[in-house]
């Protein structure tokens, strides 16, 4: 996967298209990501212990990778992710400008 965790990332398609934010979770097996503020549910929640509260939360769902691009720091516009090795490390960069993501 191209996409990591801590990225910002931009939704391509769905409900949320057009909405940004940050990488939360990667989950490689499933394909899938979890972006923070990005396919929001709610979620009923039971009391577990005496004095836990029950109640109804907000929980970010998992989407698929393949519906959002990474957003360049430098140039601001979504991209695809590109590979360059320097002194023998591989490093990523944005496609459009080059810079370092």
């Amino acid at each position: 996967m191209r996409i990591k965790k801590g990225d910002n990332v931009q939704v391509l398609s769905g409900n949320d298209k057009g909405k940004t934010g940050e990488v939360l979770e990667v989950i490689p097996k499933a394909d899938k990501v979890i972006v923070k503020g990005v396919n929001v549910r709610k979620k009923h929640v039971k009391a577990r212990k005496q004095g836990d509260e029950s109640g109804i939360i907000s929980v970010e769902c998992s989407i698929p990778s393949s519906k959002v691009n990474v957003v360049c720091s430098k140039c601001g516009k979504t991209t695809k992710v590109g590979y360059k090795i320097e002194k023998d490390e591989k490093i990523r960069v944005c496609k459009k400008c080059g810079a370092k993501l």
